[in-house]
């Protein structure tokens, strides 16, 4: 009877080290699918690739500058329209 006492103990901690891994796992999974975690084989081609093959990969910190590029571009464009409107009703 001791003796599966002290065993229940250890099948209890091999389950949460098993349940541990497979959340690794999944985490890994989503992070990749994200585009939060660089993949290896997914790596940049050489130097002497071509500019779209390099365009294709993408990282996500490029990414998210591009994003903010484009933010700015369209406050910039909506700081235009709001003048050309105020000049127009000024008329």
């Amino acid at each position: 009877m001791a003796l599966r006492r002290r065993q229940r103990g250890w099948v209890g901690l091999v389950v949460i080290l098993l349940a541990l891994v497979i959340v690794a796992v999944l985490a890994r999974t989503a992070l990749k699918q994200y585009g939060l975690l660089d993949d290896p084989a997914k790596a940049p081609a050489a130097s002497g690739a071509s500019e779209a093959a390099q365009a294709a990969t993408v990282t996500p910190r490029n990414a998210l500058e591009r994003a903010k590029g484009v933010e700015d571009m369209v406050k910039q464009g909506a700081a235009a329209q709001q003048k050309n409107i105020d000049d127009a009703i000024s008329k």
